[in-house]
């Protein structure tokens, strides 16, 4: 009787451990899963838990090689593994002696897409907001080369290792939920590029970019409160680190080629903090990443008019202009033209993907003859009464497509601007006014709200500018 007894326990024992064992077997992070695509040519991390102390391999089809690690004490393990040149789709088998096989997995360019709600922004838009032409662009959207990762938002005050969100096949389905500044980008890259495209969009609408940076990151921005759960004791995607821990962190690592970032709306009234923030952002994802300086390209907020007693949302602009100099393998497109005055939303998401394309395809697939960046302000020489602008990425001259240019301004050294008129020349434009004999300081379109009308002749606008640092009114 006794005999049995103990042998009914054990088996009683055993069955309730069956789960824990289940458990133990090899788990992998959301952004590991069927359709994924990796980043070619490249040593690719893979990492997840298991028991601990023990043997995980990793098995790639491409080049029939198993690679192997021992999990820490703890279960986790982490390896890279070498991916060829663009392709697939391939599998991948990982296994402690249970295996577990990804499907339907593409070689290819990898991009993480980021910011507020205008990289948020899905086809299907928002409230009365809409995108253009989207519905022409979700009913052509089929196409097995293009993968789709949207990150489900999660704000927290501790570094996650995971997050929530599944690899989807671009078709209507899919697209018609997932950010059209992003789809646009990567669907213009596989287009040229001819190869598969993985696109990753980690965005939250509303949130300013501290929340987008790691507490180390953080350190050397003294100005930058300490993370803390708010007066109602939650933690919201207002808190500094709260979206890198919960939406970077668990990424960081993937293999990639480089990230687009469409975010400043929310920091508009803190301009000169923002013009250290973004390269502080860049440099700390690249540390975190720990892959190299990849490319880190970001769209220069457009006009709206905030409508907000002493705001100029130029001078954030301006901000973001002098940041595209201040870290290395960066760029930054402009959207003067199709800012909308009463919707902070701009309709056309097209052209901002479109230009993020640009911006790689010359600037990071060295492909020639392909224009990126619009007019910069090269220098500025005074003639007596006259000012003489010249500029870089101009190289076949200005243009505003038939258009009047009527947003320069010039002053004296009494600080007072007045409209100049302006013509374009073959080494530049040209300006003049009455009311200023003596010129010193330009200003190009330094307003809240105003749309673009300088271009070069590739079609790309000139960002908004000033020559002088006087105090904006």
């Amino acid at each position: 009787m006794f005999l049995k007894t103990a042998l009914y326990h054990t088996l009683i024992l055993c069955l309730l451990g069956l789960p824990q064992l289940a458990k133990a077997e090899v788990k992998l992070p959301a952004i590991f899963g069927d359709n994924m695509v990796l980043q070619q040519q490249t040593d690719a991390a893979i990492w997840g838990t298991a028991l601990a102390n023990k043997t995980v391999e990793v098995s790639t089809s491409w080049n029939n090689r198993t690679y192997s690690t021992k999990t820490d004490s703890t279960g986790k393990w982490r390896l890279k593994v070498h991916t060829p040149i663009a392709g697939g789709p391939y599998d991948i088998t990982i296994t402690d002696g249970t295996p577990l096989k990804l499907s339907d997995v593409l070689i290819g360019e990898v991009w993480v897409c980021s910011g507020q709600s205008n990289m948020a922004m899905t086809f299907k838009g928002f409230l009365n907001q809409p995108v253009l032409d989207a519905n022409k662009t979700v009913a052509l959207s089929s196409n097995n080369s293009i993968r789709l990762f949207t990150v489900k938002r999660k704000a927290s005050l501790l570094k996650l290792e995971d997050l929530s969100g599944e690899w989807l096949k671009s078709n209507p389905e899919n697209v018609s939920n997932f950010s059209a500044t992003a789809y646009h980008f990567g669907k213009m890259l596989q287009e040229i590029l001819q190869v598969p495209v993985g696109l990753i969009c980690s965005s939250w609408g509303g949130t300013r970019i501290e929340p987008w940076i790691s507490k180390d990151g953080l350190e050397e921005f003294e100005w930058v409160p300490e993370p803390a759960v708010d007066k109602k004791g939650k933690v919201t995607h207002r808190i500094p680190t709260s979206l890198f821990n919960g939406m970077i962190n668990p990424l960081a690592g993937y293999g990639i080629k480089g990230v687009i970032w469409y975010q400043g709306e929310s920091n508009k009234a803190e301009y000169k903090e923002y013009e250290k923030l973004l390269p502080g952002l860049i440099n700390n994802w690249r540390a975190e990443w720990d892959i190299g300086d990849f490319p880190f390209y970001y769209a220069q907020i457009a006009p709206y008019n905030y409508n907000i007693p002493g705001l100029n949302s130029a001078l954030l602009r301006e901000a973001q202009l002098k940041a595209s100099t201040a870290v290395e393998n960066t760029g930054m497109i402009s959207l003067m033209d199709i800012g909308e005055e009463k919707y902070i939303h701009p309709a056309n998401k097209q052209i901002g993907g479109e230009r993020f394309a640009y911006l790689a395809l010359a600037k990071t697939y060295n492909i020639k003859g392909i224009a990126y960046s619009g007019p910069v302000l090269k220098e500025m020489k005074i003639d007596g009464p006259m000012v003489k602008l010249s500029f870089d990425h101009a190289i076949n001259g200005l243009t505003t497509f038939g258009k009047k240019l009527t947003h320069f301004k010039i002053a004296g050294k009494d600080k007072r601007f007045y409209p100049a008129h302006a013509t374009i020349n073959w080494q530049g434009i040209t300006l003049f006014s009455a009311f200023v004999p003596n010129p010193v300081a330009v200003r190009y379109a330094f307003d809240d709200f105003v749309v673009g009308e300088l271009y070069n002749n590739a079609g790309l606008p000139a960002s908004s500018f000033r020559t002088d640092d006087w105090e904006v009114k």
